[in-house]
């Protein structure tokens, strides 16, 4: 579900946001100092492959999608089909078909009223029909059980689009190189940006439970970024502007279970999701630090950075076009969940909060300039009080009928209003769940953020 994925996985690591505006359905998140590394890869099937999945054992041959108003800049509903191919065992081709389904139907009437006399309804249908489908193509090559290459490329309306993608798994690590013509980010406020070109190399290290974690990434960015839509007026953030940047992670991952309750189940009944089976409450810590060097353009955001860290003691530096960063973070994870997802009503009722420290430097100024004005018997001030805040998302599931499970997230922010400080909510997505049995641990979800006016249905494999 998108926004939540950042919010499960955490700790920087986030995998890609879903993004329902383009055909390839996701987006990277933009990089940020010190998180998000903003080019991390978790394990899912590549859009292509899921509606390939919806159209053979979910009988959808059309599969929906909402991104944004037209009114409003947006590209309304959508449809989606993919036709797969497979060329051998190990080698498989998909076109992609997307409909604009909703001005398809807005064009329609406006063509019909104006031109009846001049044209016949089918001409108007067949021209409106081309106007309004986007095709796209694809290959994925497994070159060992290890490897795979995967090339697509979309006839998008808004312009034409093409990536291709190396992935190879290591003993305990995952390689990803990848090229982006554009590359599409999307930033915390759900603002999508394109870079004309966009290349990285990524090297991830993979544990389970408890223990060292590292990252490392060389990303390149060429050309300067548009708003995708080009109805964007604010200032594009300054690390998608040209530029090399390499950035390493390095954390310290801790695991914690509390409480796990494994009788009650019900004997020789399959849940409904493996993973959501034994009622338990769990937590993680993940505490980490960054370093980043950045050529070019890129660079300039330093800048920015250190103005905006005030008396923070991070190390920032900048000079030229050369740029150094480098701060702690920490994250805390609760996970807490009753029921087995067995029966038919109700047995599963499952809540996460994720809590993000994204600076410990500034937040350990913000902390120091709390208690001085404490011990001065001053009134504390705004901005300390923001430097020690914490991101906050929360998520709610809960099982309404048999496979079938509504799903709420959250953020929730900290609002100063004539000197009381309020907790709201911001950035929620309503999402409906179908656990697919058979598979053992995977679910369809139709999810839909008000906020940004998007909806999709996706695929997810193995979540707990």
């Amino acid at each position: 579900m998108r926004r939540l994925r950042w919010a499960v996985d955490g700790g920087g690591w986030e995998v890609d946001a879903e993004a329902p505006v383009t055909m390839e359905g996701t987006a990277r998140a933009v990089p940020g100092d010190p998180l998000p590394l903003g080019l991390s890869r978790g394990g899912r099937l590549s859009r292509s492959k899921q509606l390939d999945f919806l159209h053979r054992f979910m009988a959808s041959p059309l599969v929906p999608s909402f991104a944004g108003d037209p009114a409003n800049g947006g590209r309304g509903l959508l449809l989606h089909h993919a036709h797969a191919f497979h060329i051998r065992d190990n080698w498989s081709a998909t076109v992609l078909e997307q409909f604009n389904l909703q001005n398809f139907v807005a064009s329609l009437k406006e063509t019909s009223s104006n031109n009846l006399e001049d044209m016949s309804l089918p001409m108007t249908i067949a021209r409106n029909i081309i106007e309004f489908l986007s095709l796209g193509c694809g290959s994925e090559l497994l070159i060992s059980p290890e490897s795979s290459l995967l090339f697509e490329i979309y006839n998008d309306k808004k312009g034409s689009r093409g990536k291709a993608v190396f992935l190879h798994k290591l003993q305990r690590h995952n390689l990803m190189l990848e090229a982006a013509c554009p590359g599409l980010f999307v930033d915390k406020k759900g603002t999508y940006w394109d870079v004309p070109l966009s290349m990285a190399i990524d090297l991830a290290s993979v544990t389970l439970d408890s223990g060292l974690n590292y990252h490392l990434l060389l990303q390149h960015n060429s050309g300067q970024p548009k708003h995708f839509g080009g109805n964007e007026k604010s200032e594009a953030p300054m690390s998608l502007l040209p530029g090399l940047c390499a950035k390493v992670a390095i954390s310290m991952k801790k695991h914690v279970e509390f409480w796990r309750k494994k009788e009650g189940k019900l004997k020789l009944v399959q849940p409904y999701d493996v993973f959501l089976s034994n009622p338990h409450i769990s937590g993680v810590s993940i505490f980490g630090a960054v370093a980043s060097a950045s050529l070019g353009e890129n660079s300039a955001r330093y800048v920015k950075t250190m103005l905006r860290s005030g008396n923070s003691f991070n190390l920032c530096f900048q000079k030229n076009n050369f740029g150094l960063f480098s701060d702690l973070f920490a994250s805390f994870t609760f996970k807490a969940q009753l029921g087995n997802f067995q029966r038919l009503f109700f047995d599963l009722t499952k809540f996460d909060a994720h809590i993000d420290f994204p600076s410990g430097t500034t937040f350990i100024w913000g902390a120091s300039s709390l208690a001085k004005n404490i011990y001065n018997s001053q009134k504390p001030d705004a901005i300390s009080i923001r430097a020690i805040c914490p991101n906050l998302r929360v998520s709610l599931q809960q099982q309404i009928v048999g496979p079938f499970s509504f799903r709420f997230d959250s953020r929730i922010l900290l609002d100063s209003e004539n000197g009381k400080y309020l907790a709201q909510l911001d950035d929620q997505v309503f999402a409906i769940d179908w656990a697919l049995k058979v598979l053992g641990s995977a679910k369809a979800s139709l999810w839909y953020s008000p906020k940004h006016q998007e909806a999709m249905v996706e695929l997810r494999f193995f979540e707990s």
